[in-house]
């Protein structure tokens, strides 16, 4: 164990070796009784020695387990805002800080999965990752209800934004450099970096980001109020005092729309848009996708499989993809593209394509507005099966390569690459050096990740293809572009 003083109060953490780790902090009060639904408040210090030993409250979420199936600890609880540092051994203040938004589509997940202790000591980082309100309590449009619930629909990413001012008036007492913050986060936690781009009153509290894999549910549209209360058995006029009263379980149980909102007061552009704000013209950018995002939502193959249901989810997903109510032709297209694979395979490419799509769209336009971008995807097929098969270069599988969870057996990230194998550690321990020496320079080059990895333009789209042997190539996804165009 280990006691640092802090401007908030003393505190006690854990002593890994090389790094220490103080876990649930509070950066906000609880939101909960008449602040649910509300922005969140700040917290503030505390009375004697706080014990940071153990993970706090997870949002509130149906999924018990983790993003990955794995047991993660914390209760789950309305009052979750709180947030995890790790950091190098050292008297340092000045070192780079790297803020984790977590995955699991606006829904389920939390800080408490993703364990940052090899990142902070390897690469002489601050790493905080932080649990924000989910599903209802954070992406949940009420503002047709009251005034005082403008902006509900992105109450999740005010948690974010509060979290990184408590990082700027804090990290200091932990080593942290605050004019030196990257935002990073994976699949809708992708989302929430791109959201905080797109946020002005996020300015000024990050300088460089990373997203990984962004993607996740829509606002569905309009004012669902009325379909709330319908669902819940009420008037229109008795549904905030309902939602009130009810338990946080019954909320969770009831299955709300909730979804990235731009909602005018929070998010005040379309993401693609937010790169060509002057606020965000000095924030290098890296971005990417996995190979095989899609065969994450699908059961293993079978014999007596039924491949039309795939068949007749085409045009939804595609739809999705496209964010177009008439995706004819880019169903038709991918379908004359690939002859030989069945409803179920083109399915899983549609649905990586729905990552990959918004990647391209966002660096394109990044680069448009001369920012500093690196596109890269990753390549390296799984060697453990999850959900009973190998995806592939599934979802989610390269987050221990991000957090490099292989070089420590404590270190608790969900695995699916056997770490014996020469090609999944060397390639962990590049990938998090490279990262982390974005952190610290803006740059990701000569941090031991090959080759060269050169900046995203129009004119080449150069993408790094992270895998055993990695490689880089210009404009890969070629034929999918042109789909999505026609």
């Amino acid at each position: 164990m280990t006691v640092i003083d802090t401007r908030l109060g003393k505190i006690k953490g854990i002593d890994h070796g090389t790094s220490l780790a103080f876990l649930g902090i509070r950066y906000g009060k609880p939101p909960i009784g008449r602040l649910r639904f509300m922005p969140p408040l700040a917290s503030g210090s505390w009375n004697g020695l706080l014990d940071a030993t153990k993970y706090s409250n997870r949002a509130m979420q149906r999924q018990k387990l983790g993003t990955m199936g794995l047991v993660t600890p914390g209760d789950l609880s309305e009052d979750c805002l709180f947030l995890n540092i790790y950091t190098p051994h050292g008297e340092n203040s000045k070192r780079p800080v790297m803020v984790w938004i977590h995955g699991g589509g606006f829904r389920s997940g939390s800080a408490n999965e993703f364990d940052g202790r090899v990142l902070a000591s390897q690469g002489d980082v601050v790493v905080v990752t932080i649990n924000f309100r989910l599903g209802p309590f954070g992406f949940t449009d009420l503002d047709s209800l009251s005034d005082e619930l403008t902006g509900t629909a992105s109450n999740g990413y005010r948690d974010m934004i509060l979290a990184l001012e408590w990082v700027q008036k804090n990290i200091s007492d932990y080593g942290g450099d605050s004019n030196n913050v990257t935002v990073f986060g994976q699949s809708t936690g992708g989302l929430g970096v791109l959201g905080l781009l797109a946020a002005p009153a996020a300015e000024g509290l990050f300088h460089k980001a990373i997203i990984h894999s962004a993607n996740g549910p829509r606002w569905p549209g309009g004012d669902q109020t009325p379909k709330i209360a319908e669902k819940l058995g009420v008037g229109t006029s008795e549904l905030l005092d309902t939602l009130r009263s009810m338990s946080a379980e019954e909320i969770i149980k009831a299955e709300l729309p909730a979804g990235l909102c731009i909602d005018g007061t929070v998010l005040t552009c379309p993401l693609n848009e937010s790169v060509r704000h002057a606020r965000n013209k000095s924030i290098p950018i890296i971005i990417g996708t996995n190979r095989t995002e899609g065969t994450q939502q699908t059961p293993p193959d079978s014999k007596d499989e039924d491949l039309d249901v795939y068949e007749k989810r085409l045009t939804n997903l595609a739809k999705f993809v496209l964010e177009s109510d008439d995706p004819t032709k880019y169903v038709s297209g991918l379908k004359s593209a690939y002859p030989d694979l069945n409803s179920k395979r083109r399915y899983e490419m549609l649905m990586t394509d729905s990552f990959r799509r918004l990647a391209i769209s966002f660096i394109d336009s990044a680069s448009e507005s001369n920012h500093d971008c690196w596109l890269y995807r990753f390549d390296l097929e799984t060697t453990i099966e999850h959900n009973g098969k190998l995806g592939g270069a599934t979802h989610s599988g390269e987050m221990a390569f991000t957090f490099n969870a292989f070089a420590d057996p404590g270190c608790h990230v969900a695995k699916i690459y056997d770490k014996k194998l020469p090609e999944v550690t060397q390639l962990a321990e590049a990938w998090s050096s490279t990262l982390t020496k974005f952190a610290w320079t803006g740059n990701p080059n000569d941090a031991g990740l090959l080759p060269h990895w050169p900046n995203y333009n129009i004119a080449d789209r150069t993408v790094m293809h992270l895998t055993k042997n990695s490689y880089v190539s210009n404009d890969p996804d070629a034929v999918h572009r042109q789909l999505w165009d026609s």
